[in-house]
């Protein structure tokens, strides 16, 4: 007899996709575009937390949730063929990253490369087409500066686009927190409150984000305190939640 604790466990994770689902379900065309990037970087995130966290099922199965989510969101509009085909390049690295052993020797040498690559590309696709503002584009950096962070934390220096620097996908945390800095400057929200708890978490973040020292290949925070990779994945999904939900 199947144990009700699991029973309820999957009813929980079954209500969170069909949520997560309806709601891609009602996103604008322009919404859809934003989506694909984030859920991107949350499905490297975690796979990232799977193997840096002691191979635990609720990461793996986080990333599995992720992967549905993002296959959902590939069928709203304005989805190309490319983004298709670098969607399934994504999603092969990531299962490839799911299956390798849990001894480092076990990881080929290029994995980190490989890794940075497929998101890098899917990311770059999407982008293209997309043509979101400034403030739209706060969850996205958010999401992928976090990506950064839990790949410095766990298995070495993510490769941005470094002959792109005017584009997000060629910045690190030295361009891109004072960037969204900016943007969060002139975010305007209906509700006081609301703006408050947004403003809190980002100050958080902006704090740990901002301690990367991606400027070296020294793999230590810039002040020589320990990452806090499961903190920032805490609250940039819960940040780029509520902006999400404003769009």
């Amino acid at each position: 007899m199947r144990n009700p604790a699991v029973r309820h466990s999957l009813l929980a994770w079954s209500l969170v996709l069909l949520a997560s689902f309806a709601s891609l379900a009602s996103a604008q065309p322009g919404n859809t575009l934003e989506a694909l990037q984030v859920q991107a970087c949350r499905a490297t995130s975690s796979l990232l937390l799977y193997r840096g966290e002691g191979f635990q099922s609720q990461h793996l199965e986080r990333m599995n949730n992720d992967l549905a989510t993002l296959a959902a969101t590939l069928q709203g509009p304005q989805v190309t063929d490319e983004m298709r085909q670098a969607h399934r390049e994504l999603a092969a690295e990531l299962r490839r990253g799911a299956a390798f052993g849990q001894n480092e020797e076990d990881v080929p040498w290029d994995y980190t490369h490989s890794l940075s690559k497929a998101l890098r590309d899917f990311l770059a696709v999407v982008s293209q087409q997309a043509d979101s503002a400034p403030l739209e584009q706060i969850p996205v950096q958010i999401e992928y500066l976090a990506v950064q962070y839990l790949f410095r934390a766990y298995i070495g220096t993510f490769e941005i686009a470094r002959e792109d620097g005017e584009h997000y996908l060629g910045q690190d945390e030295r361009k891109l927190v004072p960037s969204i800095d900016s943007e969060f400057s002139q975010l305007s929200v209906q509700n006081p409150a609301e703006l408050d708890k947004l403003m809190t978490r980002w100050q958080y973040l902006k704090v740990a984000l901002s301690d990367l020292n991606s400027g070296t290949t020294a793999m230590i925070s810039s002040s020589g305190r320990p990452f806090a990779p499961t903190m920032v994945d805490r609250h940039t999904r819960s940040l780029t939640g509520q902006l999400l939900s404003l769009n």
